[in-house]
């Protein structure tokens, strides 16, 4: 058992929705034993307000936030890199691992839509806990 504090990164291409909800997912479930990121690789100016609302429906709070970019991370390797599901080849970032989830962005779309992929977002976050959970 490792107590190395273990290093995820959610890429999107906005950092505006999907990645925005995985990361707030994984600070909820790590709770501390995570370092988590999120970026996207052309960040939009604002975090999208339907994914502030659908994540207030599960008591996790996003409106402080603001999309970054893959330029604002740290200079760390990360554990797991994380891509959801992105229009485009994401640039890559050193990382020991690298998932690539299938995500629908919801830009554009309902409030129906935002919440299938909040609760798509939290299946992934909660698998990905579970296949590390016995290292952190």
């Amino acid at each position: 058992m490792s107590n190395e504090t273990k290093k995820i990164l959610f890429v999107c291409v906005q950092n505006a929705s999907r990645s925005q909800m995985a990361q707030g997912f994984a600070e909820t479930f790590g709770k501390g034993r995570v370092e988590v990121y999120s970026a996207g690789s052309r960040p939009s100016s604002h975090i999208n307000p339907l994914a502030i609302e659908v994540m207030k429906e599960k008591d996790i709070d996003l409106s402080g936030r603001q999309p970054k970019g893959l330029n604002d991370l740290p200079p760390v390797e990360m554990d797991y890199l994380v891509t959801m599901g992105c229009e485009e080849t994401c640039p890559a970032v050193l990382s020991k691992r690298v998932l690539e989830w299938d995500v629908p962005g919801p830009r554009g779309k309902s409030i129906e839509v935002f919440r299938q992929v909040r609760d798509l977002s939290e299946e992934k976050v909660k698998a990905v806990f579970k296949e590390i959970g016995k290292n952190i």
